[in-house]
């Protein structure tokens, strides 16, 4: 039960995903710069992680975890900033399910590398021919979305 709720909740995050692709868009139309609707886009999601973060009572980061993080740790919202502009700018060119196709391709693709050499101090799986064989079938499902 459990992992049906896990499932559910992933789920969720790609139809999340898909939704703020096409609002940015519109955003971006409407206040005429991809800039300034990807910087909407993120303060939004700022405030929102604060509240989360504030209501969690969790504690502050200290000096010493600071210093032990590796810095391209510290760079995740940098490659969130990439995938927001990017898909600002792709998402009226292509069509968001063809976007977001690729993007999942992708991931796939990044996922894949990143398990099959536990990079990041990920656990290592590697990349059988059956995992190949889905990322495979993603990228035919990118070729049929575009159709």
């Amino acid at each position: 039960m459990v992992i049906a709720v896990f499932y559910a909740l992933s789920l969720g995050a790609g139809l999340s995903v898909a939704l703020q692709q096409v609002l940015n868009a519109n955003l971006r139309t409407g206040l005429g710069s991809p800039w300034l609707a990807g910087f909407v886009s993120y303060a939004a999601g700022t405030v929102v992680m604060l509240v989360a973060f504030l209501a969690s009572g969790e504690p502050w980061f200290s000096s010493a975890s600071i210093a032990r993080i590796p810095v391209l740790t510290w760079l995740g919202g940098l490659f969130g900033a990439i995938f927001i502009g990017i898909s600002i700018f792709m998402v009226p060119r292509l069509g968001a399910a063809t976007v977001l196709a690729l993007v999942v391709v992708g991931q796939m693709i990044c996922s894949l590398v990143l398990d099959q050499f536990g990079l990041f101090g990920l656990t290592q799986h590697s990349a059988t021919p059956v995992r190949l064989a889905g990322a495979a079938c993603l990228v035919l499902g990118v070729a049929l979305v575009r159709l």
